[in-house]
């Protein structure tokens, strides 16, 4: 018990809590030195159908320093389009993260961008991936499971596990695709077939054959040892 406290205690993030020049108390984590946040200021934001009126200073990014330091910057009107673009195009590339040992395929990445799309376009900024958002390694395979086994297409499947995750805030897409990988289930037997089939195709040699060869491989008993024919080969000079 006593080690299981001790774990607890050194993975408990530690926050410094820093006074700002601004006035405002800010925490920061660990050893992090600078914390950065968006600013909008709405008074600045019109929206009108689809035309936005935007004047200097409606959106500015906040940096405060662990020294007490805190600058807010603001770039020109003539920038923000080219900032707009920058930071969609860091949002749809953070959902591609992924762990070393999961890595997402290419048809994992076109889910996942293609699920945040669909969440944006609803005016929705998608989950963190904290709160279990991000790309699911193995999405794409999960589809082609239930896919095959319902005979619907794949934008129904994909419009059904949203529908799901819109009606379950809890419910993550990594446990949600997780469910149809349980063993025995009729996705979960499908994924096994079209994973086995995978490491097939990517097999750099026929690992029967291999075996056979290493079974049979020719030995010759060189001074009272058993030696492989190399070994034999290298004893002397048989010209």
């Amino acid at each position: 018990m006593a080690d299981e406290q001790v774990a607890e205690k050194k993975s408990k993030t530690e926050y410094t809590t820093v006074k700002m020049e601004d006035g405002r108390d800010v925490q920061f984590a660990g050893k992090r030195k600078v914390n950065k946040a968006t600013v909008i200021d709405e008074s600045k934001v019109m929206l009108e159908g689809d035309t936005i009126t935007m004047t200097a200073g409606a959106v500015s990014v906040r940096m405060d320093y662990r020294n007490g330091v805190t600058r807010t910057y603001s770039p020109p009107l003539s920038l923000y389009a080219q900032f707009l673009g920058h930071g969609e195009e860091q949002k749809y590339g953070d959902e591609l993260a992924s762990p070393a040992d999961k890595p997402l395929s290419e048809d994992d990445m076109v889910i996942a961008t293609d699920d945040l799309h669909a969440e944006i376009s609803q005016g929705k900024w998608g989950k963190g991936r904290a709160a279990g958002g991000g790309g699911v390694s193995g999405a794409s395979v999960v589809v082609q499971a239930i896919m095959e086994a319902t005979g619907k297409d794949q934008a129904t499947v994909k419009a059904y596990l949203q529908k799901k995750l819109d009606a379950d805030k809890d419910l993550t897409r990594r446990a949600l695709y997780d469910s149809f990988r349980v063993k025995g289930t009729k996705t979960g037997t499908i994924i096994e077939r079209i994973e086995a089939a995978k490491v097939a195709k990517a097999a750099k040699v026929d690992a029967d054959a291999e075996l056979q060869n290493v079974l049979y491989q020719p030995t010759f008993l060189v001074g009272g040892l058993e030696s492989p024919l190399e070994a034999f080969m290298d004893q002397g000079d048989f010209s």
